[in-house]
């Protein structure tokens, strides 16, 4: 970490949680909300702040979902004030009508997050809002527009500016290796045991974003072997019996697991700039690494199969490797982007689809999501500016000459 992270994460490390200091307000939620957005002082905004995220702390889910339905619904934009203000706008360009413009537009619960934030330690609190929001919202349009508030503040809060890389270790804290035990989400960790051979040996890496206001919470990590050459499996990578090398000797970085540790901050995207922070990081560390793989799942391929009567047993492997290419490639969404989400995101992210395999994932989820097969997502970095441009603007897709003719013997299959 620079200096300059290091001194922005002992200064937030000190901040206080949000505390039930003072005296308790019991007054309706709705009657706090307003005094929060009308309070003038620092003292007593952070007051009114304090009390209203205790009381939601306390709150069951039916008293959490009437919450956020008071600030979908009486902390809305007044739509004839957006009009007014944008038709002044519109009759005359000037600094006076765009910031009335803008007021209009901004709707008072975005007011309210940012007062709500100004209470020591709250922003891990509104990040376990947001959670909730999205939990209890789904399908209700009201609350979903108030989530749009939430991300938006969000994607300020959680720029890469305000992100500290840090290396996750066998030394590290143990308050945060309980917690990468918890959110690992791809291949789960079993015991401390498997988490020492995932962090201990010298062919082994782990990296995690944080961010200052919540030093103590991991936002997302990723899992890293050192090999000689690409790995296909899984099983290889976690095996107890597997042959250990030196970092030094390593050509090849295998990003095998990428996990998201935090509900609250879904949409907000780390992993894009975690990849190619590591992957740049690690090139400086250790000059010998010439290749930077993804060892990914793929999520959506076994339900694929099962929704078109397609046909494969994990034990066949060719045809498993072609329909997993073809899937890869061919299946979209109604906007032209790939189905499988993974896919979505590493060709996002300007990595090439470099290499589809067999029984690379054995274990029951492996069987069940994908019938075993798994695919390497490659990072050139001298590509991957072009590949993501292509990929935004054309949805063109970036393959290696191997998976494109698996996919076409799918196609040729099928025809």
């Amino acid at each position: 970490m620079t200096l300059l992270a290091d001194l922005l994460s002992t200064v937030f490390e000190r901040r206080l949680r949000p505390g039930r200091a003072g005296q308790r307000d019991d007054r309706p939620i709705a009657d706090l909300t307003t005094d929060l957005i009308g309070a003038s002082g620092e003292v007593s905004g952070t007051t009114v702040a304090r009390n209203l995220l205790s009381r939601y702390d306390e709150m069951d889910d039916d008293a959490k979902l009437a919450f956020f339905h008071h600030l979908a619904r009486d902390m809305n934009i007044n739509a004839p004030d957006v009009h007014q203000a944008l038709e002044a706008y519109e009759a005359a360009h000037t600094k006076a009508t765009y910031r009335a413009f803008m007021q209009a537009a901004e709707p008072p619960r975005q007011e309210l997050i940012r007062r709500l934030n100004q209470v020591p330690g709250a922003t891990g609190a509104l990040v376990a809002m947001r959670a909730d929001l999205l939990r209890l919202g789904r399908g209700v349009d009201a609350l979903q527009a108030l989530d749009i508030d939430f991300r938006h503040l969000f994607a300020s809060w959680f720029n890469r500016g305000f992100l500290v890389l840090r290396p996750i270790n066998w030394q590290s804290p143990a308050h945060i290796l309980d917690k990468i035990i918890a959110y690992e989400a791809v291949h789960q960790i079993d015991s401390w045991d498997d988490l020492r051979r995932r962090l201990e040996p010298s062919d082994r890496r782990c990296f995690a974003f944080f961010h200052p206001a919540i030093p103590d919470e991991p936002l997302i990590f990723v899992e890293v072997a050192l090999t000689q050459g690409v790995t296909v499996s899984v099983q290889g990578v976690l095996a107890e019996s597997r042959k250990m090398i030196e970092a030094e000797a390593a050509d090849t970085a295998v990003f095998y697991s990428i996990s998201n540790c935090q509900a609250g901050l879904a949409s907000i995207s780390f992993g894009n700039s975690l990849i190619k922070q590591v992957a740049a990081d690690l090139a400086m560390e250790l000059p010998g690494l010439k290749t930077f793989v993804t060892l990914s799942p793929i999520p959506g391929l076994a339900d694929w199969l099962a929704e078109n009567d397609v046909l494969a047993k994990p034990d066949d492997d060719e045809r498993i490797r072609s329909l997993a290419a073809y899937y890869l490639l061919d299946v979209k969404q109604r906007d032209g982007l790939p189905r499988d989400p993974v896919a979505r995101f590493h060709l996002g992210n300007g990595a090439l689809i470099h290499q589809v395999s067999a029984n690379a994932d054995m274990s029951e989820k492996g069987i069940a999501q994908s019938r075993g097969a798994m695919v390497n997502y490659l990072y050139d970095l001298a590509r991957v500016s072009q590949n993501h441009e292509r990929f935004a603007v054309d949805h063109a897709i970036a393959a290696s000459a191997e998976v494109r003719a698996l996919a076409a013997a799918a196609r040729n299959a099928a025809a």
